[in-house]
């Protein structure tokens, strides 16, 4: 009895240390979140004013804004959310309807699972020796394919997990009928899984949107604003990076207006896409 209860004491008392020790891990954990969250929001608010949405980046000194930097992430991420989508979904679909458990499809999805772990830098360096080089210009389109070949493997995934979970009884209803494969994959199993595929979509622009590295070897910066993707082309993360390093307090506050922005819209895009995967859920 006696060996029981110290037994007993014994699992209470390291089930204390233990739960404290979580505790104190995850109040650690927050403190920092909250201390990087104010310091964004106080010295982005701080910097944030009409001419970030009116002016281009201007020189040390001068008034300006983050306009061209703006339009010209948004117009990359579209570029590489496109191609990603098209690539991500179709290869996904034929990961879950047409590889199965074939060699080929095994081989497919380790290499989708090394460049979904894949350096960011080492994917804008792939596509500077592809699409850069070889034409003596950095371009906002080379800058866009950097942004689809990370948001793919993350879309391939998700599309392939969200694909077997539709039930079994769907492709045989289908088929039943007489519709090819295809045709079954297409009205059937897309429009089920539409919500989990735009869950996926949505997560992996979350995560491009933010990227720094693939541009400055692909699409590097331009001062100017600018429409012309076959040129270089100026990018938030890109701003950021660079004007956070200068001496100047001016283009420091454009720097945190521009992180500020990016947060923002990073954090909206992830609320969206829980919203759609609860729903797909239920």
């Amino acid at each position: 009895m006696a060996v029981s209860v110290r037994h007993v004491a014994m699992r209470r008392l390291g089930n204390v240390v233990f739960v404290g020790f979580c505790g104190a891990v995850t109040a650690i954990a927050l403190t920092a979140l909250v201390m990087i969250l104010y310091s964004l929001v106080s010295q982005g608010l701080a910097g944030m004013n009409l001419d970030i949405f009116t002016k281009s980046t201007p020189a040390a000194g001068t008034p300006g804004g983050l306009i061209n930097a703006i339009v010209g992430s948004i117009m990359m991420s579209i570029v590489g959310m496109v191609i990603a989508l098209l690539i991500g979904v179709l290869a996904g679909t034929w990961l879950a309807e047409y590889a199965g458990d074939s060699k080929l499809g095994a081989v497919v999805r380790f290499l989708n699972d090394v460049l979904l772990s894949a350096p960011s830098i080492l994917i804008g360096l792939f596509v500077y020796e592809m699409l850069v080089f070889p034409f003596k210009t950095f371009s906002g389109i080379a800058g866009g394919v950097a942004l689809a070949l990370l948001a793919a493997p993350v879309i391939t995934r998700t599309t392939e997990d969200v694909l077997k979970l539709q039930p079994t009884a769907l492709r045989e209803s289908g088929v039943a009928l007489g519709a090819p494969v295809w045709h079954v994959i297409r009205t059937i199993l897309w429009r089920g899984a539409a919500n989990g595929i735009l869950t996926g979509g949505l997560l992996a622009f979350a995560r491009i949107s933010g990227e720094t590295a693939p541009l400055l070897f692909t699409a590097l910066n331009n001062q100017f604003f600018s429409w012309d993707m076959r040129h270089p082309m100026a990018s938030l993360p890109v701003v950021i990076f660079q004007d956070a390093l200068t001496p100047y307090p001016d283009l420091n506050k454009l720097a945190w207006a521009g992180a500020l922005l990016i947060a923002a819209a990073v954090l909206t895009v992830t609320v969206v896409a829980r919203a759609f995967s609860k729903e797909s859920k239920r």
